[in-house]
């Protein structure tokens, strides 16, 4: 198998070393280079042309995220977040993850020394991710304003929509924020499972809040489902599920991990079929695996409305993929106009059921 070929950015002697001899230890990756700046970064980066770059956020000269940003514009390429999760730290990860960073690996500390034991296995995965620089995103986010107007225009019940329930993972925080920005003020509530940690939730549930038009906060026990709001699963402790039948609520389900993952989406989606049946539309986004697959089925037999990301603007066309191929899938759609299909009334819905 081709090596993953890999350049280690970060101003720690020390952290550089520690990257190095971790991902040295699988057979497939190879590291290329390291670099303690962005500067010598940059001339590594043309002269060794890297499959992945593990890059720190905190550096002198120019910090990561300024760095990373310039790297998606130019000269697109997989990046590893390698990050102390400090406040400062965490709320720069997932700017980084905005930017177009694929992933994230916590630095090792004294509590949780073997924080880097994943980093191998996101950087083979991140060679694999589909990216878009930064300047083509931007041209396509503003040639798609129109495409997103309908939502805008969106009032009542006139989609036939009670839930809106989204499930996403890696390359999601990109794709959310993408998603969730173009939906109205009063739109029917909406729940989200992204895979990330708990630590991380709370931060990006304020980060949405401050860019979407509804109400974006992070989902409690019995919390009334309301319009106008979204609600976004807590990381690693509990599953995200919907229960009642009038009246809806979130409820967090403690337990074992589903499909690899706590929160679910599969968990999250066979709720919602099970609570609101036809009356809901589901949105399968990027990630790695086949998390939701079961359950966004499980929501198009019940009669919902179901929406998954295509291949060209996924970061990993793997949870999508499985979906759709598992007749899951009603509507195949770019991440520009997947806003304007959750509240089109008219979604034709062409393919057969099929089991998972």
């Amino acid at each position: 198998m081709k090596h993953v070929r890999v350049l280690v950015v970060d101003d720690s002697a020390t952290m550089r070393r520690i990257i190095a001899a971790t991902l040295s230890g699988d057979s497939e990756i190879e590291v290329v280079g390291e670099a303690a700046n962005p500067m010598e970064a940059r001339q590594l980066i043309k002269s060794l042309n890297p499959d992945v770059i593990t890059l720190d956020i905190e550096m002198p000269g120019m910090n990561g995220l300024d760095f990373l940003e310039k790297i998606m514009t130019l000269r697109p390429t997989p990046v590893v977040m390698v990050s102390s999760l400090t406040k400062r730290g965490t709320d720069a990860t997932i700017r980084a993850l905005e930017l177009g960073a694929v992933c994230y690996a916590e630095k090792p500390t004294a509590e949780n020394p073997d924080s880097l034991d994943d980093l191998p296995e996101m950087t083979k995965m991140a060679a694999q991710a589909s990216l878009r620089s930064i300047s083509r995103s931007s041209a396509r986010s503003k040639a798609s304003a129109a495409t997103c107007q309908p939502a805008n225009n969106y009032s009542g019940s006139s989609a036939g929509a009670r839930l809106i329930a989204i499930g996403s993972s890696t390359g999601g925080v990109e794709a959310l924020c993408s998603v969730l920005k173009h939906f109205p003020k009063d739109c029917p509530p909406v729940v989200v499972t992204q895979h990330m940690p708990a630590h991380f939730t709370s931060r990006f549930a304020e980060r949405l809040d401050g860019l979407c038009a509804p109400q974006v906060k992070e989902a409690y026990n019995q919390a009334p489902l309301m319009p106008g709001h979204i609600y976004l699963a807590p990381g690693n402790d509990a599953h995200l599920t919907v229960s009642g039948k009038r009246n809806l609520q979130c409820r967090l389900v403690v337990g074992e991990k589903v499909m690899g993952h706590r929160p679910s989406v599969d968990m999250l989606f066979h709720s919602v079929a099970k609570a609101v049946g036809s009356d809901a539309v589901g949105v399968i986004l990027t990630g790695m695996g086949q998390d939701g697959a079961q359950g966004l089925l499980a929501m198009r037999q019940a009669g919902a409305r179901t929406i998954g990301q295509d291949k060209r603007t996924c970061v990993v066309y793997g949870m999508p993929r499985v979906a759709h191929e598992c007749g899951a899938v009603g509507s195949q759609m770019s991440l520009e106009r997947i806003a304007g299909g959750v509240f089109s009334a008219n979604l034709r819905e062409r393919q057969t059921y099929a089991s998972c």
